[in-house]
């Protein structure tokens, strides 16, 4: 490693610009976008490294390492940058889900306004305690406004 954790961000000042608008799904307030950005420059993983494997969701990855064939990783920087990629969709994955649990939850809390909770836990296929819990947790923004491939 050049640099030190928490430390000096050498490397990253010139793509800072680029590495936010790869990592919007990553907080910015509990810093762990500069830390995500400081591991992939650190090893060597671009934006456009990153961008491309969110972009596709992870299918190349996928397709690679389901081949079986020796040195699958090699193409996309080898076996740690594939783990990192592939946690970074993770983690992209998990902000999506996140944003649609609080999509659905304010649509629940309207449907709650007109319907009862027995009516909507009928539609929803769920128990009636559920929907007060659905409703409950809320859309707690900020979420990303476009997924990547719609991002222009």
């Amino acid at each position: 490693m050049t640099s030190q954790p928490r430390g000096d961000m050498r490397g990253i000042e010139a793509v800072d610009n680029e590495w936010l608008r790869v990592l919007t799904h990553r907080s910015d307030d509990d810093g762990s976008r500069d830390i995500a950005a400081r591991r992939f420059a650190e090893r060597g993983i671009t934006p456009n490294q990153v961008r491309a494997v969110l972009a596709d969701c992870g299918d190349a990855l996928y397709a690679a390492a389901a081949s079986g064939k020796a040195g699958w990783a090699e193409p996309f920087g080898g076996p740690l940058a594939v783990a990192l990629l592939s946690a970074e969709v993770s983690m992209f994955a998990a902000h999506v889900n996140s944003r649609a649990s609080g999509i659905r939850s304010a649509a629940v809390a309207e449907l709650l306004d007109e319907y009862s909770a027995v009516t909507v836990a009928g539609e929803l296929g769920v128990a009636r305690q559920k929907v007060y819990e659905i409703a409950r947790a809320g859309l707690r923004p900020p979420y990303i406004e476009q997924v990547p491939w719609r991002t222009p």
